[in-house]
């Protein structure tokens, strides 16, 4: 084979043939002499990839996910963070990319309980000493002491103590979805040491040992984040076998949802009252966001995306553009609703460029509302000399937050598309709605039949808004999803085990079969154990479904309350008693 130069960094791919490479194990020298290693021969190059090979243990992605299983994020979310960071970990298992490590540090409150503890404790071992001078035995001394113990510090020098041991590091750990990734000529060790985090020594993650924000103005760093409505969107194109991107976005029955149920085929008193058919649909899916467009009442595409903007803001629409509207001084499409809004008015209105994007930097960041622009004075007498309304000074005096518009329009064209699968392909819309945003769907609770749901409904609501639980919120948030699903009248089919996914609601028949992980008490692990095992063959016995799937008694009785394992015996032990 005759011989090629290399490259500095070459080799077959950007991530191979490197001086030092480490993934999990000790670094590998690839070549120590640069002379050597530009003149090396391909047989050589390919010799040392498959050495390297032997060295690293390659994950698979499931056994990866488990990193990010304790994240306290919806079960969709962390299932799209894994899966990002999965691809990127494939380069990190070639050397070229870290996890960015983070550095816990003690909080203001933990470390005000340190300093309290101290304290209390000195108490009880002086009354302790006390008690046992007195003739109490060593139990009789103790409990006078938890009894009796006391802090005499004032609290100001407490905190005054505090403030030591705030901050101080206390664990290592792993950002969500932060990767930091190495230049092809540099090695990691030049910016930071490497090691595995704190809190899991055990695990295979590599993460920077220095906290990312430190080196992460000389290094990149990708934060690879989940998000619900592109995996909403490619499972909808999956079912379908439709283009999402070519869906039109001024369809007239996807902006009639925006307004009423209409295009929906029900009318509000099938669905509880609820006024738009907007329930489910990103960004206006929520109480706050349909209160929102019945006063803003959106005519057009536009129209949504500066809603959009308002609700991602602070101080944008409550108190300020929701008032301005409602006393006729403005519309939805003269409100300030994105920050661009602001520069684009103010330079139609005759103020100079950069005077305009200096007033709406000082806008949006909240510096005006805040009091702290030296010029505002200034600025609010040069834009009433060019006819600029009070209304609309007021309005920026009061905001605190503001969103940029693309970020806007981006998140209201995927709202879009998902709803005109909404209107126009129900059924896959709500499969797709149940396996991806529904993290509180409960197959007991809402999968037999629309007077149960409409009982739950009811129950839920009768506590208290303040006093309800995250869960109880997100169920709600479900049932009514389900509920108007019965009303367009589609229906759920009964969990078949050998059929049924692990967390992937189908369409069988024209219904809807709900994942093993809807039934509760079921985890996403559990979930994928019992999938694997029903594809290997048929359960003879409820003990053998235990013993494939791993799954513990309390479920597998769930299981058979919900009448998913109906016929099925308890054991593989034939007794009399089955033949009589």
């Amino acid at each position: 084979m005759s011989k090629r130069k290399k490259k500095r960094g070459g080799g077959r791919s950007p991530y191979e043939g490197y001086e030092t490479e480490v993934w999990g194990s000790s670094p590998i020298q690839i070549a120590a002499i640069e002379k050597e290693y530009r003149s090396m021969e391909e047989e050589s190059f390919q010799m040392g990839a498959e050495d390297r090979e032997q060295n690293r243990r390659k994950m698979d992605y499931h056994e990866f996910a488990l990193d990010f299983a304790a994240l306290p994020l919806p079960r969709g979310i962390i299932t799209e963070i894994a899966r990002a960071n999965y691809a990127t970990y494939l380069d990190a298992y070639k050397g070229k990319a870290f996890k960015a490590g983070t550095v816990g540090g003690v909080a203001e409150k933990t470390a005000f309980g340190y300093v309290y503890n101290y304290f209390k404790d000195h108490s009880k071992e002086d009354l302790m000493a006390e008690a046992k001078a007195s003739g109490m035995d060593e139990k009789a001394a103790k409990k006078y002491a938890e009894e009796n113990a006391t802090v005499t510090k004032r609290r100001c020098e407490m905190e005054r103590l505090a403030l030591g041991c705030t901050g101080v590091r206390r664990t290592t750990g792993q950002h969500p979805g932060g990767m930091i990734v190495l230049p092809r000529h540099e090695e990691i060790y030049s910016f930071t040491p490497i090691q595995h985090p704190a809190n899991d020594v055990t695990s295979d993650i590599i993460t920077s040992h220095f906290e990312y924000h430190s080196i992460d103005h000389n290094l990149l760093k990708l934060d690879i984040l989940g998000h619900d409505d592109p995996t909403m969107i490619r499972r909808l194109e999956d079912l379908t076998g439709l283009d999402a991107t070519k869906i039109r976005l001024d369809d007239k029955d996807v902006m009639e949802l925006f307004h009423s149920t209409k295009s929906l085929g029900i009318t509000p008193e099938d669905i509880n009252g609820i006024p738009l058919g907007s329930l489910g649909v990103p960004e206006f899916g929520t109480d706050f966001a349909m209160q929102m467009l019945i006063d803003a009442k959106p005519t057009c595409f536009s129209d949504l995306v500066r809603i959009a903007g308002l609700a991602h803001g602070t101080d944008v629409w409550l108190g300020n553009a929701q008032e301005l509207i409602k006393s006729g001084k403005c519309t939805i499409s003269t409100a300030i609703c994105c920050r661009d809004d602001i520069m684009v008015y103010l330079i139609h209105m005759g103020l100079d460029a950069g005077l305009a994007f200096n007033i709406m930097e000082k806008v949006r960041k909240g510096i005006v509302a805040k009091g702290k622009c030296d010029k505002w004075d200034d600025w609010k007498a040069e834009m009433a000399a060019h006819g600029v309304p009070d209304w609309y000074v007021w309005s920026c005096q009061k905001i605190k937050y503001m969103f940029p518009k693309a970020h806007a329009a981006a998140y209201v064209m995927m709202a879009w598309r998902i709803a005109w699968f909404k209107v126009n392909y129900p059924l896959e819309y709500y499969t797709a709605f149940f396996s991806i945003r529904a993290d509180d769907f409960s197959y007991e609770m809402m999968c037999f039949g629309k007077e149960r749901v409409l009982f739950h409904i009811n129950e839920i609501s009768k506590v208290d808004k303040n006093k309800r639980s995250a869960k109880d919120e997100g169920k709600l948030k479900d049932l009514k999803i389900v509920l108007e699903m019965y009303a367009r009248g589609y229906d759920f089919v009964p969990i078949d085990i050998y059929k049924a996914k692990a967390d992937r609601f189908q369409i069988i028949d024209g219904k809807i079969m709900p994942s093993f992980a809807s039934i509760e008490g079921m985890g996403e692990k559990a979930a994928q154990q019992l999938y694997d095992a029903a594809q290997k063959g048929p359960f003879l016995s409820k003990e053998e479904i235990n013993e494939r799937a791993k799954i513990g008694k309390g479920t597998i009785e769930k299981m058979s309350e919900l009448g998913i394992l109906d016929g099925m015996p308890e054991t593989n032990q034939l007794s009399l008693f089955d033949f009589m």
